[in-house]
C-alpha cells in the first residue's frame, strides 16, 4: 500500500477512535450525571420495584431534578442524613412535580412528600396530577443531633405509585418564637361513619355534645390567661365539618384513634389559609 494510502487511513482510523472515545465519554457523563444523587440515599420497601434518577428533561431549575417511578405500589424515597441543633425550629422546602400518583386504599397522607425517616413527621402528600408546586415541613429537631430528610412517593401508612420529580430543597433554620398570643383550631367532626372489622359503624355528634365543647373551647381560652397571669393568650376558632370520618388508624396498644391522614382532606383547605398553632380534632368514637 502506497504511504499517502496509509497516512489517509490512519488519519481515518484515528478521527473514528477520536469519535467513537467522544460519544463514550458523552454517554458516561450523561449516565454519572442520572446517577449522581449528591450523598442521597435510595430507599424502598419492596426493593428493585421502583426506579430513581436524575432528570434532565423534566427539572424546574437549572439543576436535574430528582425522579422515583413507581410503575406499581411502593414506599420508595431518596433520603440525606443532615445535622441540626438540639431543640431548634426547622423548615423544608422543595419544589415536587406528579404524575399519575395515587394511593394504596386511597389514604390522603400518602404520595409525594417531604418526610423526616424514621419518624411520622411528614408534609402534605401530593396525589393526581400537577404541575410544579412548593411544599414544605416545618418542624422541631428536639433532642436529635441528626436526622434523614427524605423526599419521598409513599408513607408511613401505606404505598403510592406514579411519578414524582423533586427539585430546589432547602432547608432553614428558625428562632424559637417568645410570641404569647396562640392560635388554635378545633374541628368538629358531627358524623363518624367507619367500617371496622366488617362492621359498619355511624356515630353522630349531638347539639347538646357540639354545645358542651363550645364551652369547653371558652373555658380553655380563660383558663389560659387566668393560669399565665395575663402572659398567655388563647384565641381558638371552631369549625363544624359535615363531612364524616371514614377511616380510623389502628396502634396494637391504644386501639384505634384519629391521625392526621384520616382528617387531612376535610381540613387542609382551611389549616392552608390560617395559620395556627395547634389544632383540635373532636367526634364520638363510643355510642
Amino acid at each position: 500500500m502506497p504511504k499517502t494510502r496509509k497516512n489517509i487511513v490512519g488519519k481515518i482510523v484515528y478521527i473514528i477512535t477520536i469519535i467513537i472515545l467522544c460519544i463514550l465519554l458523552v454517554y458516561a457523563y450523561n449516565y454519572y450525571q442520572s446517577n449522581n444523587f449528591n450523598d442521597f440515599v435510595k430507599s424502598e420497601s419492596n426493593l428493585y420495584k421502583s426506579k430513581f434518577k436524575r432528570d434532565n428533561t423534566i427539572k424546574y431549575g437549572e439543576n436535574r431534578s430528582y425522579e422515583i417511578i413507581s410503575p406499581d405500589y411502593n414506599d420508595a424515597m431518596f433520603y440525606k442524613t443532615i445535622n441540626v441543633e438540639k431543640n431548634q425550629p426547622y423548615k423544608i422546602t422543595c419544589m415536587v412535580k406528579t404524575e399519575n400518583v395515587e394511593s394504596e386504599d386511597e389514604i390522603s397522607g400518602v404520595g409525594a412528600h417531604i418526610s423526616i425517616e424514621g419518624s411520622t413527621e411528614r408534609s402534605v402528600a401530593i396525589q393526581g396530577t400537577n404541575d410544579w408546586q412548593e411544599i414544605e415541613l416545618i418542624f422541631n429537631s428536639k433532642n436529635r443531633e441528626t436526622i434523614n430528610i427524605g423526599f419521598r412517593l409513599g408513607g408511613n401508612l401505606g404505598q403510592a405509585k406514579g411519578k414524582a420529580w423533586f427539585s430546589d430543597f432547602k432547608l432553614e433554620e428558625g428562632t424559637l418564637e417568645n410570641n404569647s398570643d396562640w392560635k388554635f383550631a378545633c374541628f368538629i367532626f358531627k358524623n363518624t361513619d367507619v367500617n371496622l372489622n366488617g362492621n359498619e359503624i355511624k356515630l353522630q355528634v349531638t347539639n347538646n355534645d357540639i354545645s358542651d365543647i363550645k364551652d369547653t373551647v371558652r373555658r380553655f381560652e380563660n383558663s389560659c390567661y387566668t393560669l399565665s397571669e395575663g402572659k398567655m393568650t388563647a384565641n381558638c376558632d371552631i369549625y363544624e365539618i359535615d363531612t364524616p370520618i371514614t377511616e380510623l388508624s389502628y396502634d396494637e396498644e391504644f386501639g384505634y384513634y384519629v391521625s392526621p391522614e384520616n382528617v387531612e382532606e376535610q381540613i387542609k383547605k382551611i389549616v392552608e389559609q390560617n395559620d395556627y398553632d395547634h389544632i383540635f380534632v373532636v367526634l364520638r368514637l363510643r355510642r
